[in-house]
């Protein structure tokens, strides 16, 4: 009862929220990439919102269910089919025993996610089931999955209420230039006045140097004072160091958990997703908000999370009823 893996494609792991609580021992937290694809992805199956799911990169697994469940698909576009036929995505949908789900390479974004409904089997280290390679701890075996490899489900949940409702607007990942909204500092003050004025009115471009890890920008110089050199300190998901060589890395769910570079500024939470779908050579761009304005956006997100919840848990009789509720989300993200 469970799933199969044909084929692991690019970079095909079981992750959740993360590993929290132990970067003074030097663990990164790890977890999803893309939170608000991930939340959706639990959302539409009525999952704890921590539940584990697979997330791939750029080239997407082929799966064998060797049992009936319930999934839902997020994230870019990956070309999902399931038996050779095309499969919706940002809905709920029913696969029996044998079924075989496929996807391609990447056609908008780099990420995509699966959630199940009857969870996956997979145990908890240290309070998560995220899957941290370099540490080789936690998710299948610590690391990537691969041709042949079997997890199983941990319960039979094969109902959902409303089914014809678990239906939500595809997110869109097209375009080529993104707008960050970033917070300045913890070490802004490391940076010269011009670096900052650069910082925030240049346009970077997304480099193959682009994993887990971080990203790392190519654009203009970005000048210290004197030195980006500082004593070693924490580092948060978003945080963007500038090395000596004065160009952005933006770190991600896998950074380091201390390093000793200067860090200008870091990404508000709600924008990091549209970050993590970028691919090589797109733009971004980035805009200095306060803390607060942050905070608001954060609530702003929850509000719209709740809104879908709302939504899918609607009586939906009629394919009419379905547009409009699209219609409606549509109208709440405008």
């Amino acid at each position: 009862m469970g799933i199969r893996i044909l084929k692991g494609g690019m970079l095909t792991t079981v992750q959740d929220l993360g590993r929290t609580g132990y970067q003074s021992q030097g663990f990164s937290v790890a977890g999803v990439m893309d939170v608000r694809s991930f939340k959706i992805a639990n959302l539409l199956l009525d999952n704890p919102e921590n539940e584990a799911v697979l997330e791939f990169t750029l080239i997407g697994p082929t799966l064998q269910f060797t049992s009936a469940t319930i999934i839902a698909i997020t994230g870019g576009d990956f070309q999902p089919t399931i038996n050779g036929e095309p499969a919706p995505m940002y809905t709920a949908l029913y696969m029996n025993k044998g079924d075989i789900l496929k996807f391609s390479s990447a056609r908008t974004g780099s990420r995509g996610y699966i959630a199940f409904s009857s969870y996956l089997d997979i145990p908890v280290v240290m309070g998560s089931r995220c899957t941290n390679m370099k540490s080789g701890i936690g998710g299948f075996k610590g690391r990537k999955l691969k041709a042949d490899d079997y997890i199983g489900f941990r319960i039979k949940r094969r109902y959902l209420p409303f089914f014809l409702s678990r239906k939500l607007p595809p997110e869109n990942f097209d375009q080529d230039e993104e707008t960050l909204r970033v917070v300045m500092g913890p070490q802004d003050d490391r940076i010269s006045r011009q670096g900052i004025d650069t910082f925030l009115n240049s346009e970077y471009t997304v480099t193959s140097d682009f994993d887990r890890m971080g990203c790392r920008l190519e654009g203009p110089f970005i000048a210290p004072k004197e030195t980006s050199d500082i004593i070693s300190d924490g580092i948060a998901f978003g945080a963007i160091q500038v090395p000596s060589h004065g160009k952005p890395i933006i770190l991600l769910a896998d950074r380091q958990t201390t390093g000793g570079y200067a860090k200008i500024a870091t990404v508000a939470s709600v924008d990091i997703p549209r970050l993590v779908q970028r691919k090589t050579d797109h733009k971004i761009r980035f805009r200095a908000i306060t803390v607060l304005e942050a905070q608001k956006l954060y609530r702003k997100e929850v509000e719209e999370l709740d809104e879908m919840r709302k939504i899918i848990h609607q009586p939906c009789k009629e394919v009419l009823d379905c547009r409009l509720v699209a219609k409606r989300l549509t109208k709440l993200f405008e």
